[in-house]
């Protein structure tokens, strides 16, 4: 995915950051972010790379992003005008609406029986991905770039070979033993 270059861009990144933070909540990258609302500690779904992953054509979403924010946007509007809320018009208006705001019009979008569910869910199951699996990076390299979502969940690092290897067993007990023939790698003769 290409650097923002336009106001348009711009827009668009910011919109899907705020929505991806929605999903998955990380702290400000600074104290004037607004993209991300600063609702948890430590990285969320944008550090977590979620545009990456939404900017990788594999996902099947990354032609309609446009159509994303522009719809977030609008749907952000009348929400607020629905709810009293003024909006800051520096910047998108799903941006500007208070993290609590964002995540009750979130979950209005993604509730069963919303015409657009399908897509929203889609949209959001991609940020979940980008951090629970870091499924736009190679596992390793994500750990070794200390992938706030791996880390989160405890993913050890490989040995220095590149091999992950459990010396303790998971259920802190062997599930079967070992057969006769197998050799110290863990491959049969």
């Amino acid at each position: 995915m290409r650097p923002p270059s336009t106001d348009i861009d711009e827009a668009r990144t910011m919109t899907l950051e705020a929505f991806a933070d929605t999903i998955v909540p990380g702290e400000k990258r600074s104290p004037d972010d607004r993209a991300i609302a600063g609702a948890a500690t430590g990285g969320g779904a944008v550090q977590a790379g979620a545009l990456e992953l939404l900017g990788w054509d594999a996902t099947g979403l990354t032609e309609g992003l446009d159509n994303f924010a522009n719809a977030l946007n609008d749907h952000a509007t009348a929400y607020a005008f629905e709810h009293g809320t003024d909006l800051d018009e520096t910047v998108p208006p799903f941006v500007s609406l208070p993290f609590e705001h964002r995540t009750a019009l979130v979950l209005r979008l993604t509730k069963p029986g919303h015409p657009e569910k399908e897509l929203w869910v889609s949209l959001a199951l991609f940020c979940n991905m980008a951090f629970d699996s870091a499924a736009h990076m190679h596992t390793a390299d994500a750990i070794a770039e200390g992938h706030p979502g791996l880390m989160a969940m405890g993913i050890e690092k490989p040995d220095a070979d590149g091999r992950w290897r459990f010396p303790n067993f998971s259920y802190g007990r062997p599930l079967a033993r070992l057969h006769p023939d197998t050799t110290p790698s863990g491959s049969p003769k």
